[in-house]
């Protein structure tokens, strides 16, 4: 399990490090202009999103809990944890409106990212059921 959670954060740290590449780079085409501290800190809580998001997919492993219960786990500790960041690195200003918006936001991406994964891993499972039914 403890290689797994560092195998995974590790991937988590790679994402996050590759989405902070793909924001300074579109920052360098548009010439803006940034401190060291300020990228530091943008690098440093994306890679943090990044190793939580790697270790929270743990959530949706082998155990017995239903699909729902591990959905609503995951989508509650990754709002809380998601807000906690966005406020204190300043990707959403601590303003009401802004705050509502932006979940309002985080919370139709998380349902449609959620929607995705279900109809993918329900195409796998046809698929797999298919090949089994027909190799018996």
């Amino acid at each position: 399990m403890i290689l797994e959670m560092l195998k995974r954060s590790t991937l988590g740290i790679a994402f996050g490090a590759i989405l902070t590449f793909i924001v300074l780079t579109i920052m360098k085409l548009n010439a803006v202009e940034s401190t060291v501290s300020e990228i530091w800190m943008h690098m440093g809580a994306s890679m943090l999103m990044g190793v939580y998001f790697g270790i929270s997919s743990l959530i949706f492993g082998e155990s017995g809990n239903h699909l729902i219960k591990k959905s609503i786990i995951h989508f509650v500790l990754t709002y809380s944890f998601w807000l906690i960041i966005a406020g204190l690195v300043g990707w959403i200003p601590l303003n009401g409106w802004v705050i509502l918006w932006g979940s309002l936001i985080f919370i139709l991406l998380y349902v449609v990212n959620w929607f995705c994964w279900y109809l993918y891993f329900k195409r796998q499972e046809a698929a797999l059921n298919k090949y089994l039914h027909k190799n018996k």
